[in-house]
């Protein structure tokens, strides 16, 4: 197991950490029954992604099977599950949320994350437009990375492709945008 995305990136930052979540590769039925046998309340909130929510005191954790996309439509994507950390990095959003994190700390940066924010550039793992396609919420979160963590803009064309495809923001949910502006407030 693993920490992996905004965590890992908070930690590097020195900033709050308050979204703590997880992957593995064990499935998400046995990580279910992993929790209930360490006396920890689980929930399969997300299963069919591979997602456990797991309950620690006050403390929530979201645990997730390992997983590449298989079929996006902007919104919600099909997975198939994996036990390649590259592979699951692979499909997330920007360079520095793709690192993971052991417990004793070792941290893995398959995508120059580190680097990015090092010097405070926001780059898209593999091409801008796909990953937009693949999630329009992205758009959201590219300018919202830029406004709560001072990200340099240092790549046009990524930029150009959040502006042509911004009317593809309404077939979100109100909730999911709703959400992501006030995180960005």
């Amino acid at each position: 197991i693993r920490f992996v995305g905004g965590c890992v990136r908070d930690a590097i930052l020195h900033r709050e950490v308050s979204d703590v979540d997880l992957a593995t590769s064990e499935r998400p039925e046995r990580v279910v029954k992993l929790m209930e046998d360490a006396g920890l309340k689980a929930i399969p909130t997300g299963i069919e992604h591979g997602t456990v929510t797991a309950f620690s005191g006050e403390h929530t954790y979201q645990i997730t099977t390992l997983r590449k996309d298989v079929k996006t439509d902007g919104r919600r994507a099909e997975v198939e599950f994996t036990n390649d950390w590259i592979e699951d990095a692979a499909r997330r959003d920007f360079t520095f949320n793709t690192m993971s994190a052991t417990p004793d700390g070792m941290v893995y940066d398959h995508f120059n994350g580190m680097q990015d924010l090092a010097n405070r550039r926001i780059h898209f793992v593999g091409k801008p437009e796909e990953r937009i396609l693949e999630d329009h919420l992205r758009i959201l979160r590219y300018f919202r990375f830029i406004a709560v963590l001072g990200m340099r803009i240092d790549d046009q064309s990524a930029y150009q492709k959040c502006i042509q495809h911004a009317p593809l923001l309404k077939e979100l949910s109100g909730e999911r945008i709703r959400d992501e502006f006030f995180k960005m407030l």
